[in-house]
């Protein structure tokens, strides 16, 4: 059997990966996820098929029923994430809340200036209209594993700021199960200052580093 057989569904799934949309609220091009689901399952499924099966049918054929079950389930994690995604945003237009889209992952970055206040893991008024608005999305979204994760800066005594951001972590899980998000869908860890996203030289690097992460994560049974 030749190989470029095999390959073609693997290249069909690259070239639907490569989609890409314009995000209506930021204005920055985003790769669609329902795309980049459907590629990678249709690549998976390919290869998984094309490695099955007790002979009855040829490898070919094996690789493309794969492909096309493999595209199905990606496409509707992809979706189920888009959706959830979208209504996001526009609950949170005018929130200081960012946004980042990772694969099939959401990450909402919730400075330290919208959360809490200086050397507080007490939740400011302006926090938690932007968390009723993310429990709102969450409660309608059960399909989804919530992981809180809070960080510091570096200034300061490194036990008391891993203790500050397990504090903080906590008071945001907290308030999302008060107002309708199951805990057991809830993880929450505090990391001090040991994940830098910018330099602790300057200000305005340390601002960014004190956060607080909310990363949702499909459980897979989301399909639409």
């Amino acid at each position: 059997m030749r190989i470029s057989r095999l390959l073609a569904p693997l290249a069909a799934a690259i070239l639907v990966a490569g989609c890409a949309t314009q995000d209506p609220y930021g204005g920055q091009t985003q790769r669609s996820s329902t795309a980049m689901g459907t590629g990678i399952g249709a690549a998976v499924g390919a290869a998984a098929g094309a490695l099955s099966g007790d002979g009855s049918t040829s490898r070919r054929d094996r690789a493309l029923i794969g492909a096309a079950v493999g595209a199905a389930a990606g496409a509707g994690v992809g979706v189920y994430m888009d959706r959830q995604e979208r209504q996001l945003r526009e609950n949170l237009q005018g929130s200081r809340i960012e946004i980042d889209r990772r694969g099939d992952d959401i990450v909402l970055n919730m400075p330290s200036g919208v959360t809490f206040g200086f050397d507080s893991a007490d939740l400011t008024s302006e926090a938690r209209n932007a968390l009723n608005e993310v429990a709102n999305v969450l409660t309608q979204y059960e399909d989804t594993r919530v992981n809180i994760a809070g960080h510091t800066d570096s200034v300061g005594d490194a036990s008391y700021n891993q203790r500050l951001s397990e504090r903080r972590a906590q008071a945001v899980g907290s308030y999302l199960t008060q107002n309708g998000v199951s805990s057991v869908r809830l993880n929450t860890s505090g990391y001090g200052a040991t994940r830098p996203v910018a330099s602790n030289d300057t200000e305005q690097g340390r601002a960014q580093n004190r956060r607080v992460e909310i990363t949702l994560t499909p459980t897979g049974n989301g399909q639409g």
